[in-house]
This record gives C-alpha cells, sequence and structure tokens, in this order.
C-alpha cells in the first residue's frame, strides 16, 4: 500500500507558490488594490511564471482525477484543462479584437501598426507548431537518451534500440485519424477571408467524434508519479475536495493573469522595438507548453515514450479542434455579430504553414512510431521557419513561409504514398476497430521476441 500520509510534494508547493506572486497582482489590478506597477518584460515574465506554474497544478490534478472519474468524462475534462492556458491567452486577444471590430466595422491596427485580428491567431498557430515542431521530437531524442541509459536494466520499453523509434499503440489510431481529419479541414482555412462560425461548427463536430469514439475505451488504471500520485492516494472524500480545490486554484490564477500576460507581451514588444505579433506568437505558448513538454520527457526518461508521444498528441487534436473552433465563437461574441474572424495574408499564410507542418506530422504517424529520421526532419523544418519569421522583413518571409508549406505537404503525399497500407489500416482502426481487438493485439505484439 502506498504511504498516504507522506508529506505534500515540494514540486506541487514550489507550482502554488510561484504562481501567487502575479495571481495577486492580477487580482489586485481587477479589485483596485495596492500593488506595485511592474515595467512590461517584468510583468509579463511574472504572470508568464504564475501560468506556468498553475499549468503544473492542472496537469497534476487532471491525473489524479483519473481515479474517480469515467474514461468518457476523464477525456471531456482532461481535454478542456490540456490547452487551458492556451484559452485563456487567445480568449483574451480574441475578445479584443472582437472589440475593436465592433467600434470600427473592421480589424484596425493599433499605433504600433499591430493588427489586432492577428494577435488572435498568432498565439494559436505559435503553439501549434511548437508543440509539434519541438515537443515531438525533444520525446524521441530524450528517450532514446533513456534507452541507451538503462539498456542493461533489461524490460520492455516503447523505444528500440536499433531504429531509435517512438511507437504507439493500436488504440492510439483514432488519435491520428481525427488529426488528420482536422488538418484536412484546416487546409482549406487560407482560402477564406474569415474564420467563421461554420468553421467553428466543423472543428468542434470533429471534436465531438474523437471523443465519442475515445469514450468507447475501457477505462485504465493510470499510471501516476510524483505530485499526482500523491494526490491520487488521499482518501477519496478528501481526494476529491483536494482535486476541485486545485483545479479552482490554477483556474483562477489563469483568469486573473492571462489578460496582463498578454498586455505585458504587447507592451514590451512596443518598448523594445520588437514585432509584437512575434512575441505573442513564441513567447506565449512558451509559458503554456512548457509544463506538458517537461511532464512528456519526464515520462520518456522513465520508458514510456509510448504514453509521453500520445499525450501530445492528444494535445494536439485538442488544439487544432477545440481552440480553433472557439476563436470564431469568442470573437463573434465579443463584436456582437456573426461576423467571422478576418483573416489577412499574413494570417492566411501562418494558417497554411500550420496546416501544411500537421499534415507532415500525421504522415509521419500512420505508421504508429515517430522515427528518430523523422523527430530530426519536423525539428529542422520548425527551426527554419522560426529563424526567418524572427530575422527575415515580412515581405521575404513571406516567400519563404508558402515555399516551406510547399515542402511539409510534398513530405506528406510522399509519406503517404509510402505507407499506403498502413494508412489503410490505421483509419480502419481508428474509426471502427472494437478497442479490445486493438489492444489484444498489442498485447501479441509485445510477447513476439
Amino acid at each position: 500500500m502506498p504511504d498516504s500520509r507522506r508529506r505534500v510534494p515540494l514540486q506541487l508547493l514550489f507550482a502554488i507558490v510561484i504562481a501567487l506572486p502575479g495571481a495577486y497582482l492580477g487580482a489586485a489590478s481587477y479589485l483596485g488594490l495596492p500593488h506595485p506597477e511592474l515595467a512590461p518584460p517584468l510583468a509579463a515574465a511574472v504572470y508568464g511564471i504564475a501560468i506556468i506554474g498553475a499549468a503544473f497544478v492542472l496537469s497534476w490534478a487532471a491525473e489524479a482525477a483519473q481515479v474517480d472519474i469515467s474514461a468518457g468524462l476523464a477525456l471531456a475534462v482532461l481535454a478542456l484543462l490540456a490547452v487551458l492556458p492556451e484559452y485563456a491567452v487567445d480568449f483574451v486577444f480574441g475578445f479584443r479584437a472582437g472589440q475593436v471590430f465592433e467600434e470600427n466595422g473592421a480589424c484596425v491596427p493599433d499605433a504600433a501598426g499591430t493588427n489586432p485580428c492577428s494577435l488572435a491567431l498568432a498565439n494559436m498557430t505559435g503553439a501549434n507548431r511548437v508543440l509539434v515542431g519541438v515537443g515531438w521530437p525533444l520525446v524521441v531524442l530524450v528517450a532514446t537518451l533513456a534507452v541507451r541509459h538503462a539498456k542493461r536494466n533489461g524490460g520492455h520499453a516503447s523505444v528500440s534500440t536499433h531504429t531509435g523509434a517512438v511507437t504507439m499503440p493500436r488504440a492510439m489510431s483514432a488519435e491520428v485519424v481525427f488529426l488528420g481529419f482536422a488538418t484536412i479541414y484546416s487546409l482549406t482555412l487560407p482560402l477564406r477571408s474569415s474564420l467563421t462560425l461554420v468553421d467553428a461548427a466543423v472543428l468542434l463536430a470533429i471534436f465531438a467524434a474523437y471523443a465519442w469514439r475515445l469514450a468507447k475505451a475501457p477505462a485504465e488504471e493510470p499510471d501516476l508519479q510524483g505530485a499526482s500520485a500523491w494526490i491520487a492516494e488521499r482518501p477519496r472524500p478528501g481526494r476529491r475536495r483536494l482535486v476541485g480545490g486545485l483545479f479552482v486554484i490554477a483556474a483562477l490564477v489563469i483568469l486573473t493573469t492571462a489578460e496582463h500576460f498578454a498586455e505585458g507581451l504587447v507592451e514590451t514588444g512596443s518598448e523594445l522595438g520588437v514585432d509584437q505579433f512575434v512575441l505573442v506568437q513564441w513567447v506565449a505558448p512558451l509559458a503554456s507548453e512548457s509544463p506538458e513538454l517537461i511532464v512528456a520527457c519526464l515520462y520518456a526518461w522513465r520508458l514510456k515514450a509510448g504514453d509521453s508521444l500520445g499525450t501530445l498528441l492528444s494535445s494536439k487534436v485538442n488544439q487544432w479542434t477545440l481552440l480553433v473552433g472557439t476563436l470564431p465563437i469568442v470573437f463573434a461574441a465579443s463584436s456582437t455579430s456573426l461576423h467571422g474572424l478576418p483573416l489577412d495574408t499574413h494570417q492566411r499564410l501562418e494558417l497554411l504553414l500550420t496546416a501544411s507542418q500537421s499534415l507532415f506530422a500525421v504522415s509521419l504517424l500512420v505508421t504508429l512510431g515517430l522515427s528518430l529520421r523523422g523527430a530530426v526532419a519536423l525539428l529542422v523544418l520548425f527551426l527554419v521557419q522560426f529563424a526567418t519569421s524572427i530575422t527575415l522583413p515580412a515581405e521575404t518571409d513571406r516567400i519563404v513561409v508558402v515555399a516551406m508549406s510547399g515542402v511539409y505537404l510534398v513530405l506528406a503525399v510522399a509519406q503517404f504514398i509510402r505507407h499506403r497500407g498502413r494508412l489503410v489500416r490505421t483509419t480502419k482502426d481508428g474509426l471502427a476497430t472494437p478497442f479490445d481487438e486493438l489492444e489484444k493485439a498489442d498485447e501479441e505484439a509485445a510477447t513476439r521476441p
């Protein structure tokens, strides 16, 4: 029996402590309480650290919650919590864009020349590309190092010591297939002049179908460690109150800091002469994605790379359906109209690049594995477009974006043709094959020499 009386984990206390300064400053600003006025760069750092702390608390509480709730409900709750920090920042920009649109009848650039509607999508596209271009390769790298470190200990690992590939169970086919559906639809978005409520309905419908499919999977005993294990070991009544309390604390921190974090980034860009779009697209995701990436790397180091990659894959599905789909809803509510979120040329190109990268990522996973070569390709291609986005003039960068999108699409088509047999099987598994059959097939594969 685990010792449920051991002390509160230091990492849980530390996450809460680092979130408190930003939470107080944000709450004090809203409530008119006394608080120091921080310079924009310092304010962005304080609020960003608070969001990181809250995101860790959310992840641990969400993992522990799996002990008490059904598989279907767990899916719905965890999917929402996984992208809550992203929602908070994106909703701030989406709501402001709607207000500007209502006042002016269009998205009028601010004094710094930044289109508020551009910022509404900047964090979303950046977070998606960081997750795939950095997060997925990082899992493969950490897992490969972990296997080399532990190769003398024996046992089963989800990383092949010969190929350096992270493999996932066939039950993860659903994530690959529904990410593919969302990606195929997203490739039509750059052809539009706005992101509409129709797009929201389609993307949310894809997520609903994904949730319905996964709800049929049998419940599994979660493998918890660290802070999440400590929470799960509490007696049931106390555990549920603790999980609920942690959810409330994390949500309050995010709600009180998200708007100030966004303001800090924009004002920092104005003061330092840095493109606000670049700050929102690349710096903001570091605050919201870092806890998830750290947890994924810890799982990979414990030789559970398949689960680690599967978690990041699920997060990508959530972001590419729920997050993108709710942005037009927030904009419509803020602008008190049914008008879609306007897309200028820059935004359409950003959506094209993000969707193209997503399609290439799906093509790599049709075999339910990510090889070291595939991981390196994702990382290198990401670093190229990241470097050009912050170094080249806007007009030149647009040419690079189009070229990079073409590279992603060509590579994706080549992968689909190369693995067309596996593509058919994975699609069938993801849509129709009963989960008990998939689990049986995985067990048989694991026993083969």
